[in-house]
């Protein structure tokens, strides 16, 4: 298939050139470029929503259910889901699509996996040019469910709009949840699993935390119970205040220009890495002291003309 002819299907709806323009962002093919030219003038801005949290905290239950919201306004939704990869075949495990397979025949519905592929901070490399394909495809909102993460695993804040931070019951004292400071990148906070019986004292610790900051918007915290779909509606009505927010404050405005300058450096660096061979000897002589590291950085810098 060529290039020109991926780009007309992707337009045309086609999911299976859709799934392969992704695979092409994936394997960082250079056949990608042209195709991701054509389709760039089909971006509509679509509405990108993170969900992160540890593992366990039900990301792609609440996933799950924010799709059947979403389907129901009859907008049609993307998702990507990041698992870690496999030690054997280094592909996604696929646990979350298994999750959300009462969705997988809704035509209104794209469902991805990808491989975390070692990368931290709980995306992919590829997930910013995942997204812009989705958005070209003509999908009107796009959710990103993010690999379990531990407390410094915020990239998902610069990717996405909003950002839910999943929470459950009995996840620490205060002093616990205010260092976690995966919460801090937070628009909203979900306590999922809201039937145990300690629910309201996690929540009580994040109305502490969230009293103490400083910010202009304040995280509003929602209770949920994914696997009934309790508080959907109201998690779905807090998304839609802070899109509004978004919208209103200009800074909607200000993450998109910030995550589009985030994805070019990105495919900058990965360019100038490429380009870098490191020879044995310019290592054997930082590890013989007869080159500083500095030194060896510039040689091979200019090794490479750059």
């Amino acid at each position: 298939m060529t290039q020109a002819g991926l780009a007309e299907r992707v337009r045309a709806g086609d999911r299976r050139a859709l799934a392969r323009v992704i695979s092409l962002i994936e394997n960082a093919d250079p056949a990608v470029r042209p195709v991701m030219k054509e389709l760039a003038p089909l971006a509509r801005g679509a509405r990108v929503i993170g969900l992160t949290g540890s593992p366990g905290a039900g990301k792609s239950t609440v996933t799950g259910a924010l799709i059947k919201a979403f389907r129901s306004a009859d907008l049609k939704v993307a998702v990507l889901a990041v698992d870690p990869s496999s030690p054997f075949s280094g592909g996604a495990l696929l646990g979350d699509r298994v999750r959300m397979a009462d969705h997988a025949t809704d035509p209104g519905t794209y469902i991805r996996s990808m491989a975390s592929r070692g990368q931290l901070g709980g995306l992919a490399a590829a997930t910013p040019q995942a997204v812009r394909a989705l958005d070209c495809a003509g999908f009107d909102v796009i959710l990103i469910e993010t690999v379990g993460v531990g407390q410094a695993e915020v990239e998902i804040a610069s990717a996405a709009d909003s950002t839910l931070v999943l929470c459950v019951p009995g996840m620490g004292d205060s002093i616990q949840a205010a260092k976690a400071g995966v919460l801090e990148i937070a628009d909203v906070l979900v306590v999922n699993k809201a039937d145990r019986p300690d629910t309201q004292p996690t929540v009580r610790d994040l109305r502490n935390m969230v009293a103490l900051s400083s910010a202009e918007w304040k995280p509003p915290i929602v209770t949920t119970i994914g696997t009934t779909g309790e508080g959907i509606d109201d998690l779905v009505d807090q998304l839609d205040r802070h899109w509004e927010w978004l919208g209103t404050s200009g800074e909607r405005d200000r993450r998109r220009l910030a995550r589009a300058r985030d994805e070019v450096t990105a495919l900058a660096f990965g360019a100038v890495r490429d380009r870098l061979v490191m020879a044995d000897d310019l290592a054997a002589r930082v590890v013989a002291g007869d080159l500083g590291p500095h030194d060896a950085a510039a040689e091979l810098l200019a090794s490479a003309g750059l």
